[in-house]
């Protein structure tokens, strides 16, 4: 207790007590810290971060599948896949692991949080790399969809867009932007179709070919269809308290991949559509 009093002085005594009585602060090897245990040079302790007054997202998940090797969960728009900034217990891998009492659940790829859709989970510490090796050796088929804002008199059901280009950082640095550089930017490549429309607005059916952070943003604003409700493209809004009302139009529609472990083909699905 002095010596983690002494080293993190921001943080009061009866924080840490809190956190060790309720068993929040344990050995690498899992064992919980008791409140008058010894100080051990050269051990690692770890703890669960905590924020004040984290903000609380009024959606649920939903859990597609579940087996021994893998989860697939439906995450709601704002809810975060992993803990990070001020959210911390309220995130999906958090959630998952609350629910189904597995603790090896983790994400083994992201979604931006302000996007709704499927993640796929590992359950199984023993077969996660292969199921990384999914998504690294681009052997999972992803769509998508989403929604835009069009012009009344421009009829584009069918259009088909294949946008390859590249991706560089912007200003500030959480940002990105198309390029034809390939010197400043990593590759990017999607596939886009408009199967839907109505006066003021149309369905996309999007199928990312590479991974990269915002890339469907980039390209459906590259293709003069910039995303409903983004607050980031194509022009940066203030921060601000989300606005549960004006979710970001994009959806993580479905995964399909060849199961590593049993050699099977899946597809898994979102029960969930956007609307135009």
């Amino acid at each position: 207790m002095e010596f983690l009093v002494k080293k993190f002085p921001h943080i009061s005594e009866q924080v840490w007590r809190n956190r060790i009585n309720s068993g929040k602060v344990f050995w690498r090897d899992g064992g919980i810290m008791n409140i008058d245990e010894p100080y051990q040079p050269n051990s690692t302790l770890c703890y669960y971060r905590e924020v004040p007054l984290e903000p609380t997202v009024p959606f649920e998940e939903l859990i597609i599948t579940q087996n021994e090797q893998f989860l697939i969960a439906h995450k709601p728009a704002f809810l975060p896949v992993m803990p990070g900034g001020e959210f911390v217990n309220e995130c999906l891998q958090a959630r998952l692991i609350q629910r189904t009492g597995i603790q090896e659940i983790q994400a083994v790829h992201r979604l931006d949080r302000d996007t709704a859709g499927l993640v796929l989970f590992s359950t199984n510490p023993a077969t996660r790399n292969q199921y990384h090796q999914l998504f690294a050796e681009r052997r999972i088929a992803k769509t998508y969809q989403a929604v835009a804002s069009i012009n009344s008199s421009e009829p584009i059901i069918g259009k088909k867009w294949h946008v390859k280009n590249y991706l560089k950082r912007s200003q500030p640095n959480f940002l990105f932007e198309n390029t034809t550089a390939s010197d400043t930017g990593q590759y990017a490549e999607s596939t886009i179709e408009c199967i839907d429309q109505s006066q003021t607005k149309a369905l996309f059916s999007l199928s990312p070919i590479t991974g990269r952070t915002h890339q469907l943003r980039l390209h459906m604003q590259h293709i003069g269809y910039p995303i409903l409700n983004d607050r980031f493209y194509p022009t940066l809004q203030p921060k601000q308290p989300d606005d549960f009302h004006k979710p970001l139009q994009l959806l993580a529609k479905s995964l399909s991949f060849v199961d590593p472990v049993t050699q099977r083909e899946e597809t898994f699905k979102s029960p969930t559509d956007l609307e135009i």
